[in-house]
């Protein structure tokens, strides 16, 4: 997977205490996103920099690596935390915190997944007992022995050639819209699985978490 960045949202993310111990041992760089600064602090992690308008932490904090945005602004707080990792070359990117809370933003932050897959990099939304990622003319593919719901959706106008292999309700080289939820509440059957879109990107969403991957 190479190097790895992880991005702590100010969404409630209930981190578990062997969680949060092994983060810095997993990634090579933590990056605060406005209200996940307390979060992480609240673990005993202190993050490699905070970014942020900070109107949700509601002060600018004493980190020696802060980079401070106006309110009004065209980026989300998180968006400006991945512009910071791709600029750094990370390609794989990890996010918590991004879901549950407000719907806009997890809409929002699964929009910043397909920027992350848009700009060749791989990027993983996980909490809620959930994971969302984006692919971009590409595969994602799933260990054996998983049980749960899955869904599949184009981020694109069209995605074509998608192939879903392993799951209850196959697929070979259709394709999908982002006007039409075909692609919602399939399931795993323990087989090994994959997902794969020729042209196009897609949003994928399952009931697990990202060792559920074979990456």
């Amino acid at each position: 997977m190479g190097k790895r960045l992880y991005i702590m949202g100010a969404a409630q993310c209930g981190m578990q205490k062997p969680h949060c111990a092994a983060l810095e041992e997993e990634y090579d760089f933590i990056i605060a996103a406005d209200g996940g600064y307390e979060t992480l602090l609240s673990q005993g992690i202190t993050p490699d920099l905070v970014v942020g308008d900070f109107d949700s932490l509601g002060y600018l904090p004493q980190h020696p690596n802060v980079i401070s945005s106006p309110a009004e602004k065209d980026d989300t707080d998180m968006l400006l935390a991945v512009k910071q990792g791709l600029e750094r070359g990370y390609k794989t990117i990890v996010i918590e915190g991004g879901l549950g809370g407000r719907l806009d933003h997890t809409f929002a932050n699964i929009q910043v997944l397909v920027y992350i897959a848009k700009n060749n990099a791989s990027g993983y939304c996980i909490g809620q007992d959930m994971c969302v990622t984006a692919i971009t003319d590409g595969t994602v593919s799933f260990r054996s022995g998983l049980s749960g719901g899955i869904s599949v959706f184009s981020a694109d106008s069209m995605a074509e050639g998608v192939t879903l292999t392993g799951l209850k309700y196959s697929a070979d080289n259709i394709d999908l819209t982002n006007s039409y939820p075909i692609g919602v509440s399939n399931e795993f059957t323990g087989a090994p699985a994959s997902i794969s879109v020729r042209a196009g990107t897609l949003i994928v969403i399952w009931a697990g978490k990202m060792g559920d991957l074979t990456i």
